[in-house]
């Protein structure tokens, strides 16, 4: 569970305007399109495209569009991969006269390169914990690689999304944020980047692309950060499209098209269990009946959303239990507190053995939704006697405290399968720390039922087996939370009309931007 920039450090594809006319005037073959993200980071190692979003990579498997949950479909393998009857060991054939946009040749080298990369302390990778299931890669021979597991894991071909590099970009071992390949990516993509600028990137369309040459011939990715001036420039016509908050979004509709993408992304609150205040188990659980999660959607997305109570969505099918929820309920959260011995002081906030009923929590600085809900959480908390200091900061300056103070966060960057959406932020963290990203279970919260049941689930090939054991997680969770989430968000984007044909939606990860919504299968675009 990635909340800083990495989750969508592939988030922005913006297109170049070129002479031969104006932008979303469907007369030229480039787009326009602005972000909210820093440029660079195109290292796949680093864990940029991890949920199969690059657009200069490919990986072994990409998604299949449609409502619902995606399908898998071969990208660089040749078929789906095929595991042995206990899951253990995964063969992945691979597709021949695949070359590299630097003229190199794709083979199973290449698939052994990078997976290794990533898993190697060397490379600091804060995905690496997400890849803890392999063993080791092999080649086994130029156009056929073998995965071998360090135990069952149905969800594996989720793992297969992530972009391929050439071995000798990764011949040297040393972290992955310091790679040429965060600059100067080297993939088999439709499109290679071609100029690069701390506001402006440029990719151009891969003529030779396996998969055929895109229609859309020219990208360049527009690093503008703040909503507003999003906003202000795609009504400017600068822009034939952009990701924006969804009230933001909504007045826009009667000029051009607002499009909307589920997602399995939430947003949510963690509640450090070294915190006196937030790690009190009556406090979570108040404040999680304290939330008034449908006032939320309505006046801060816009409608755009479902409550969440646990990191499960319906898109889960059997997996997700409907019957797990926190009823908004003032006076059963004031009830809690009271049972807990938390008492409301002459200024209305409570109080316990000398400690008053207040804790921090901490949001992005340039993350306007972020913000309020932040400041909507910390009102609602305020009206149950719980006092929450808001604190607008850097992603750079919150890691450090998350243990300490609470974090307005977001989840679901791989949420293709139950256990890609809800291990790492559910599970008991690791002893070693060093092996898991900073912002797993950043509660830091210790439920050994639950991770019995997610350990179950992660190993199981029976899908009757996992659902149940999905089941039994939300329903423990339900009786000792570790977090307040709020909600699931539909992201929402501005799109200038044009005379391109799109594709359908997709069930959308917490990296979004315009690489996903409407520009997800940019390179399949016609007309």
């Amino acid at each position: 569970m990635r909340t800083r920039p990495l989750f969508a450090v592939g988030a922005a594809l913006v297109v170049a305007l070129t002479s031969c006319g104006a932008p979303g005037s469907g007369s030229t073959d480039s787009l326009v399109l602005a972000d909210a993200y820093e440029l660079g980071g195109y290292n796949p190692v680093a864990g940029y495209g991890a949920a199969g979003e690059a657009k200069v990579y490919d990986g072994l498997l990409r998604l299949t569009g449609g409502t619902g949950m995606p399908g898998f479909e071969p990208a660089l393998a040749s078929a789906m991969p095929a595991p042995d009857a206990g899951a253990m060991v995964w063969s992945v054939p691979l597709r021949p006269g695949v070359r590299f946009s630097d003229g190199s040749t794709f083979d199973a080298a290449d698939v052994v390169a990078t997976y290794r990369a990533i898993l190697d302390p060397a490379s600091a990778s804060e995905v690496r914990s997400s890849f803890s299931m392999i063993d080791r890669v092999e080649a086994v021979d130029p156009l056929s690689a073998r995965f071998t597991l360090r135990h069952p894991y149905a969800a594996f071909p989720a793992k297969l999304l992530i972009g391929i590099v050439p071995s000798e970009s990764v011949a040297t071992p040393g972290p992955a944020t310091e790679s040429p390949l965060n600059t100067a990516p080297i993939g088999t993509g439709p499109y290679r980047l071609t100029a690069l600028e701390p506001t402006r990137a440029v990719f151009e369309a891969n003529e030779s692309y396996w998969g055929g040459a895109p229609s859309v011939k020219k990208l360049t990715v527009l690093y503008v950060p703040d909503d507003n001036t999003r906003a202000q420039r795609m009504a400017g016509g600068e822009l034939d499209g952009t990701s924006l908050p969804s009230l933001l979004a909504a007045t826009f509709a009667q000029r051009m098209s607002v499009q909307s993408n589920t997602s399995a992304d939430w947003r949510g609150v963690s509640m450090p269990a070294r915190d006196p205040v937030a790690g009190d188990p009556a406090v979570r659980l108040a404040l999680n009946h304290a939330v008034d999660r449908r006032a939320m959607i309505d006046n801060i997305l816009g409608g755009y959303g479902r409550p969440a109570y646990t990191p499960f969505a319906e898109v889960y099918g059997a997996s997700h239990d409907p019957a797990v929820s926190f009823a908004f309920d003032r006076a059963r959260a004031e009830q809690i507190l009271d049972a807990a011995r938390w008492r409301v002081g002459a200024d209305g906030i409570r109080a316990k053995d000398g400690v008053r009923a207040r804790f921090t929590v901490m949001y992005n600085s340039t993350d306007t939704l972020r913000r309020d809900l932040a400041l909507a959480f910390a009102s609602d908390a305020r009206r149950v006697g719980v006092e929450v200091d808001l604190e607008a900061l850097s992603w750079d300056r919150i890691e450090p405290r998350i243990a300490q103070a609470g974090i307005l966060l977001g989840g679901g960057s791989e949420p293709y399968d139950p256990d890609t959406q809800a291990y790492n932020t559910l599970h008991s963290p690791p002893l070693d720390r060093t092996a898991a990203s900073p912002y797993d279970n950043a509660s830091r919260h210790v439920d050994p039922a639950i991770d019995v049941q997610l350990d179950i689930a992660r190993r199981s090939v029976d899908p009757a087996v996992r659902a149940a054991a999905y089941r039994e997680v939300q329903s423990r969770y339900a009786q000792d939370p570790s977090h307040v989430f709020l909600v699931h968000l539909d992201h929402t984007y501005v799109v200038k009309e044009s005379s391109w044909t799109m594709s359908g939606p997709i069930l959308e990860p917490h990296a979004h931007g315009v690489t996903w919504g409407p520009w997800w299968s940019l390179q399949s675009w016609t007309r």
